[in-house]
């Protein structure tokens, strides 16, 4: 089970949010300005269960490829 953070960050929230308006809640690799999402922001939503991993990407094995699980859902609607 994964750990329970008490609220997420500003970054988190914003992070979190891009996923709501995508298929299958993707969330984003990259933000508005075309950089990498910060991996420790990926890894402490995964760590929450706010994020769960979705798929390997066979072209970018390093990239992290995850969607919003329904607790991160009920974590950003608060």
């Amino acid at each position: 089970m994964p750990a329970r953070s008490s609220s997420p960050t500003a970054h988190q929230i914003d992070w979190l949010r891009r996923g709501l308006g995508q298929p299958g809640g993707k969330l984003p690799l990259f933000d508005e300005k075309g950089q990498e999402i910060d991996r420790r922001t990926v890894r402490s939503c995964l760590k929450a269960g706010w994020a769960e991993p979705w798929f390997a990407n066979p072209l970018k094995p390093d990239w992290l490829v995850c969607k919003l699980t329904d607790q991160g859902r009920a974590v950003i609607a608060d």
